[in-house]
């Protein structure tokens, strides 16, 4: 596992979207913005979490194509990046990684209070029994700000 310096740590837990990439088990890539939060360091490797929320989709939750990409292939990817016209500032941080999805327990409770702590949003969506996605992070890639700290 490739470690962050904690300065992109806190990048990548203050950002506000990623980038989720799944593929079928065909390798047939899907990639959609998520909302994540950081969820605590393990021995595997950093925990990030998303919940299946209540923003507009086209399929029931455990129908969706994230969901049945996870299921059929975990392997996934997310990206969380920086842009400016200013490009010294520059960032992106790539973390690859284990997905399952959690749909009881306590560690899915856990999980959507941190969600609920980040995002303002989900403290009125009823999500509390929604799915969550789990990634337990295996290497990660950063560029740009902070890189070589």
């Amino acid at each position: 596992m490739t470690q962050l310096t904690p300065s992109q740590t806190r990048l990548l837990g203050a950002a506000r979207i990623g980038h989720l990439a799944t593929a079928d088990d065909a390798g047939v890539p899907h990639v959609i913005p998520v909302c994540f939060v950081l969820g605590p360091d393990s021995i595997e490797g950093y925990v990030i979490y998303s919940v299946l929320d209540q923003k507009p989709k086209r399929a029931a939750l455990i129908r969706l194509r994230r969901v049945r990409n996870i299921l059929a292939n975990p392997q996934v990817a997310l990206v969380v990046d920086h842009y400016e016209e200013t490009w010294d500032r520059l960032w992106y941080i790539l973390v690859r990684g284990r997905a399952e999805l959690l749909v009881e327990g306590d560690e899915r409770i856990q999980a959507i209070q941190l969600l609920r702590r980040k995002y303002d949003q989900y403290q009125s969506m009823d999500i509390e029994d929604n799915p969550v996605i789990k990634i337990v992070t295996g290497a990660t890639v950063a560029w740009g700000l902070d890189s070589a700290d």
